[in-house]
């Protein structure tokens, strides 16, 4: 090739744009060492997403595992000694109750008294009309001097009988048959006095008076209601008792519990037994133990105790719901091996009773044995020590190994 040819393909070379092999070895590493990058950064975050799903995968386990082991609240039983006392749930009853029917029949006419008011005995409470017997009434009295005259003609009779048979004018027959006609007429009247006084004692019925001191707690009737005897409605039905009024004495309240019968020996007759209501908060009433049933009810196993309570102030109304607290006897031995458990944890099982306690990472069914009842606690005499962790509200469901975690502890089983 010439000289010429060859300074002719260089220079077609150089204009073509093409560099010497020496100027293309740099492009080529740049272009290499981009594509590692790329390459390693891509790794970085393939392994980084992986893991992030891995460490995800594990946590969601480990959440769910955790999620599955039920969670418990547990307390510490408290000592039995403190608790010197029976607190028993009662309902006042007023010493006196009476619904006071109508004893004749007719419509009211009047009613003095409403409820909540305060009566006297023998103040008047209501008038009831009662044409009906007023004409009854009428009608046997004049029944009754009818039979009066009668009587009286036949004692005359009899007598002017008796003065001629004395000079044998008259038969011995005819004088004892008017006579005879004297005593059937003499009974006819008192047959008729009776009938007289009966209807009488009905129609003082008419005024419906109160038969003892207290306060009217209902008022059934109204004027003009049709009243039968028996029955105070205005339905008329007498078959359907229903009372004009009702009253009840409210100066000095009655209060019947119950006491178990391990606890009977609390209810002895004179001792005192204070009294509390929610209505008063911190407050407390004397009541006294009048008497008991001296029987252990068999089916409750239980002492009936009458606790009477004086309120002429009036501050405690019939039907309250109050808490008897009964002065246990001092028992020092029972109570330092007894211990109080809040009453929401027991379990109540085919097997028995039963309290769920935790040991380690797992429940265990504990049977127990129980003494006194104080509504909210109980008292255990048997089964449970002082450090164990008993579970609060357990489940129905819940059984010796079950897996548990304990929640938030709470403060002990105190009453």
């Amino acid at each position: 090739m010439s000289n010429a040819e060859s300074d002719l393909n260089q220079a077609s070379q150089n204009n073509s744009g093409q560099r010497p092999p020496n100027e293309r070895q740099p492009l080529s590493r740049s272009l290499f060492v981009g594509l590692g990058v790329a390459a390693l950064l891509l790794g970085v975050v393939i392994y980084s997403g992986i893991h992030q799903r891995a460490m995800a995968a594990s946590n969601l386990g480990a959440a769910t595992e955790h999620a599955a082991i039920a969670a418990v609240n547990v307390v510490e039983p408290n000592s039995g000694t403190a608790l010197q006392e029976l607190v028993l749930p009662g309902t006042t009853q007023a010493f006196i109750d009476t619904p006071i029917f109508a004893r004749t029949s007719g419509y009211l006419k009047q009613w003095y008294f409403d409820i909540g008011t305060h009566v006297e005995k023998g103040k008047l409470l209501a008038v009831i009309e009662t044409p009906e017997l007023d004409q009854q009434l009428g009608q046997a009295q004049a029944n009754l001097k009818s039979a009066q005259a009668n009587e009286k003609l036949a004692e005359i009779t009899a007598t002017r009988w008796q003065n001629l048979l004395k000079t044998d004018s008259v038969s011995k027959q005819e004088t004892d048959k008017a006579v005879q006609d004297l005593s059937a007429r003499q009974a006819t009247v008192e047959s008729m006095i009776a009938d007289v006084q009966r209807l009488e004692q009905l129609q003082s019925y008419e005024k419906v008076y109160a038969p003892f001191s207290g306060v009217i707690t209902a008022r059934n009737t109204d004027i003009g209601a049709l009243i039968n005897a028996g029955s105070g409605g205005a339905q008329g039905m007498a078959t359907v008792p229903q009372e004009l009024f009702h009253m009840a004495a409210v100066n000095r309240l009655r209060i019947f519990v119950s006491v178990p019968e391990i606890d009977s020996a609390a209810a002895q007759n004179g001792a005192k037994a204070p009294l509390t209501l929610d209505e008063f908060p911190g407050e407390k009433f004397e009541g006294t133990i009048v008497r008991n049933s001296d029987a252990i009810d068999l089916n409750s196993r239980t002492l009936n105790v009458e606790i009477d309570i004086d309120n002429r102030g009036g501050r405690i109304k019939p039907g309250a719901y109050v808490f008897v607290h009964l002065k246990l006897p001092d028992n020092s031995k029972k109570a330092t091996s007894s211990l109080i458990v809040p009453a929401n944890t027991l379990l109540f099982r085919s097997e028995g009773l039963r309290v769920g306690v935790v040991r380690g990472d797992h429940a265990e069914l504990v049977p127990i044995k129980i003494g006194r009842d104080y509504g909210s606690t109980v008292e255990v005499v048997d089964g449970l020590k002082p450090a164990d962790q008993v579970i609060v509200n357990p489940s129905d469901s819940i059984t010796t190994g079950t897996p548990v975690r304990i929640d938030a502890p709470q403060a002990g089983g105190s009453k």
